[in-house]
């Protein structure tokens, strides 16, 4: 009996031991400062990520994410267009704040980003990959980015050193240049910010070689509104120069070769050729040329054969399927490389320290009314992947639908590492939404506003406020123009309700709701103004100089 009793008395010391040094390495990890590994693609769309459907690809490694931390499914942007976007989510600001309202107009370099208050509180910073405006990031100690949108073959990157080119695919080479400086590089003493930024799916879509065969040979299911009308909205979708059908470029975008083109006697339009004469075709070497000629030819020759007796629907189908092969062959291969990562940080030892962030600096149509492109507050360009994993902190496998926003990453990232934000900051921190503190954040709606008009696709400006239910936007400029859709009953917002009595309370209440946001913001119709008359003296010097 007595060396039963000793023995239940050593299990029970044993297991009071364990838990107590479980409960202190969880205490550990809380106090120590997380790694944050933040990864963005250019233009990837949530519909193409299998977490969130499978019905287009199957993404695993980036579904890790989502098994094991969080997945949003109302996350947003402030406005879906590329260098508005990294500038908001650098500086907690929305655009008309920061200044990077367009792709055109100038950052405010007196902004101070988050990577600067991480670099001051000693954390190493780096940045690989895609920034899309200036040539010197702030904040970071190294970094290795693409000039403007960079080339998916054999990039040339920006250094602190100067200059290099080297040889290959982009979105392998940025993973190879991130893991080098995660294993070789990086201070192993400090805690890191990590942003690794890939250039795809940006247009005009250009797989790897493996990926080019295979994804060319492959069909995919056509989206129910990719034959829209328009005929429930204004002018804005009417108008918008994003067609697959009208504005999709035959060799630029769906790799026809152009003598392909010009044996139908076809009058493409003349930017078209750019991609084989003088954009990215020519940077390809011989070896690489090989890989890529035989594809190349099916597509000329299945284009010759089938293209001359096809009915317009049928040519929009046709350049869907293209759309697809090589979009979905680049997100392929965004996929493989996270993959990489990821194995790099469980196999090194990182992984349960480190917060990893996976996003797009916006939405993107995959053939939703018949588009390709962003800038809309639709769903598909409002809405942007979110997928965070943090071990220890978020209980994985799970799912929010909370509106979060790029607005808020900065905020919450800097909650996360233990240091104070700026007050100027707009944003707020969802970190008591990764953590379980919270179920839902003090916010009901959330503000958009995109500029770019006249520009290209010639998508309106516009401004507009989002609920869980409803959506109200404001088309202005050239137009006076306003929309609404029911989220939950017209989730394809193929209906504007505007004008329909039965949404008459609703309205009332969303433009006062919307005001209120322009006013907390610090937006105003002087601020459009503004940035109109700012646009037209840009037109007037730009004929000024033709002339």
């Amino acid at each position: 009996m007595q060396t039963k009793t000793n023995w239940s008395l050593a299990l029970g010391m044993v297991l009071l031991i364990q838990l107590l040094s479980a409960c202190a390495a969880k205490e550990d990890a809380q106090l120590q400062k997380p790694n944050i590994l933040f990864i963005m693609s250019d233009d990837h769309a949530y519909q193409a990520i299998s977490a969130y459907s499978d019905h287009l690809i199957n993404t695993p490694h980036i579904d890790r994410l989502a098994k094991e931390g969080m997945l949003f499914t109302n996350a947003s942007v402030t406005n879906s267009i590329c260098a508005p976007s990294r500038a908001t989510i650098l500086t907690g600001k929305h655009t008309h704040i920061n200044g990077k309202i367009d792709n055109i107009m100038p950052f405010d370099t007196n902004q101070v980003t988050f990577p600067q208050l991480f670099q001051a509180a000693g954390y190493q910073t780096a940045m690989y990959g895609k920034l899309h405006f200036g040539n010197n990031p702030k904040g970071v100690d190294d970094f290795m980015i693409l000039p403007g949108q960079g080339n998916y073959i054999n990039p040339r990157f920006i250094t602190p050193n100067g200059d290099t080119t080297i040889t290959g695919y982009t979105t392998d080479i940025i993973t190879d240049l991130t893991l080098n400086w995660l294993d070789k590089k990086r201070d192993k003493e400090k805690p890191f910010l990590m942003m690794y930024l890939h250039k795809a799916p940006h247009r005009a879509w250009w797989p790897s070689p493996e990926k080019f065969k295979t994804f060319s040979q492959k069909s995919f299911p056509e989206p129910e509104s990719l034959f829209d009308d328009y005929e429930n909205r204004g002018r804005a979708a009417k108008e918008a120069a994003m067609t697959i059908s009208n504005h999709m470029l035959l060799s630029y975008d769906v790799k026809v070769l152009p003598e392909a083109v010009s044996a139908l006697e076809i009058d493409d339009d003349p930017r078209s050729a750019r991609f084989f004469r003088g954009n990215e075709y020519p940077r390809i070497n011989d070896e690489q040329k090989a890989l890529y000629q035989p594809v190349l030819d099916s597509i000329a020759e299945d284009f010759k054969t089938r293209w001359p007796s096809m009915t317009d629907r049928e040519k929009r189908s046709w350049k869907y399927q293209r759309y697809m092969q090589d979009y979905l062959g680049c997100i392929s291969s965004v996929d493989d490389n996270v993959g990489r990562v990821l194995d790099y940080l469980d196999e090194n030892g990182l992984a349960e320290n480190t917060i990893v962030v996976y996003t797009s600096d916006q939405g993107f149509y995959l053939g939703e009314h018949g588009w390709f492109d962003k800038r809309f507050i639709y769903d598909e360009s409002f809405k942007t992947p979110l997928l965070i994993r943090w071990p220890n902190e978020i209980t994985a496998g799970t799912t929010s639908d909370e509106m979060v926003q790029n607005l808020d990453f900065a905020q919450t990232f800097l909650e996360a590492a233990q240091i104070d934000a700026p007050t100027d900051m707009q944003g707020e921190s969802f970190l008591p939404i990764l953590n379980g503190a919270k179920e839902s954040l003090d916010r009901e709606a959330v503000y958009y506003h995109y500029y770019e008009y006249p520009g290209a696709h010639s998508v309106k400006r516009h401004y507009g406020i989002v609920t869980q239910d409803y959506k109200l936007a404001h088309f202005y400029y050239d137009v006076d123009e306003w929309e609404l859709y029911d989220r939950n009953k017209d989730p394809q917002e193929m209906r504007n309700v505007y004008s329909d009595p039965t949404y008459a309370e609703v309205v009332t209440t969303l433009h006062k709701e919307l005001d209120a946001l322009r006013v907390k913001y610090q937006d105003s119709p002087d601020l459009d103004q503004k940035y109109i008359d700012i646009y037209e003296e840009r037109r007037r010097k730009r004929e000024q100089n033709r002339k």
